[in-house]
């Protein structure tokens, strides 16, 4: 990130708060619209100006703190997002008279943003945690001793950072119980478990987990994309309305597959509106969010036993390939190149998961 932290500890408070407001997805027009950008552009911009806003220390004048987090209002969410959650509508009776009032598209993702901080500050205060960057090193330290009774010199178990994240808050439980069989997801938890490992794993100052073998981080993009390329076949699907959805994703998947990349657009260019995606419930969601997450399981097994002969580097990259690379790749293109950037993403609004 473009700041400067007076320590590593700084740093990893920012990331871990990252992490635990990057959902907004339901949100991602009405933030376009109102902001030109997406929904992670918009809470990373949002967390920029928390830092630059909030004083250094664990008091309630830095918004980044526990006793800052506590203390968040909607208008304050608002104004540093630079977005407005008050609408004008007409007086009943009085022509040519509106009268301004709390309400628009955007204020229910505001009003998350407040419970979600308000919540997860008053479990550290109650807790002894000044800042949420204070939990996740205790709880990297204590993925550390855990591995090294096993291994000495080993990384720090991924899974003993998820299970203290998942089970202190409520932000981080992305899990849900469909037709009688458990779903775990976790997306902003393995998020902020792999932003640690790709942040700091050249320094000595925080301890990094293993992250090689993570599924990837499944939110709205990473299913909707692998519906589009054609990976998800949801034609027989028999859950809510998902059959009916991204009908046309094979043509547009053949006509992807015959023109070739299409380049960015270049740097200052007015982004289009993106089009509203289909709305799924929360079963829904949680159906296809888990279907993309054994899909990447076996695009990667598929990837790790493709032969090719005549390109050692390519094999050698192929044999290694990890989830989270995949996942980055995915979002990636998703983000970038201008025929995917415009496919619907399917839509789930009062989720703060993703």
């Amino acid at each position: 990130m473009p700041l400067k932290f007076p320590s590593v500890a700084a740093e990893l408070n920012l990331i871990s708060i990252l992490a635990l407001l990057n959902f907004a997805s339901g949100y991602r027009v009405p933030l376009h619209a109102a902001t030109g950008r997406g929904a992670y552009d918009n809470i990373r911009a949002f967390l920029f100006s928390l830092y630059l806003t909030s004083a250094e220390g664990s008091g309630p004048d830095n918004l980044l703190s526990a006793k800052g987090m506590v203390t968040i209002t909607r208008d304050k969410v608002a104004e540093l997002m630079n977005i407005t959650i008050r609408q004008e509508k007409p007086v009943p009776g009085m022509p040519g008279v509106v009268m301004s009032e709390v309400g628009g598209p955007l204020l229910e993702l505001v009003d998350l943003i407040v419970s979600t901080m308000v919540e997860t500050g008053k479990i550290l205060l109650n807790g002894g945690y000044p800042d949420l960057g204070a939990f996740v090193l205790e709880a990297l330290g204590e993925a550390m001793r855990t591995a090294e009774k096993s291994d000495a010199g080993s990384m720090a178990s991924a899974e003993v950072v998820l299970e203290r994240l998942v089970k202190a808050f409520p932000a981080f439980q992305d899990m849900s119980l469909i037709n009688g069989t458990p779903v775990y997801v976790f997306k902003k938890a393995l998020f902020l478990i792999h932003a640690i490992v790709l942040r700091f794993a050249p320094s000595k100052g925080v301890p990094i987990p293993d992250t090689s073998t993570l599924p990837v981080f499944s939110d709205n993009v990473l299913p909707s994309m692998l519906v589009h390329l054609g990976v998800i076949d949801l034609s027989e699907c028999t859950v809510g309305s998902l059959k009916g959805i991204f009908l046309d994703s094979k043509d547009q998947l053949n006509a992807f597959l015959s023109s070739g990349p299409v380049p960015s657009e270049a740097t200052g260019t007015k982004k289009a509106l993106p089009k509203e995606g289909p709305h799924l419930s929360k079963e829904e969601a949680y159906v296809l969010r888990a279907s993309a997450v054994d899909a990447c399981e076996l695009i990667v097994g598929a990837a790790r036993v493709i032969e090719v002969p005549e390109d050692e580097e390519k094999q050698a990259w192929l044999r290694n390939i990890k989830l989270p690379q995949l996942d980055g790749w995915l979002w990636a293109v998703a983000k970038d190149r201008l025929d995917y950037r415009s496919l619907e993403r399917f839509v789930e609004t009062s989720t703060v998961f993703y």
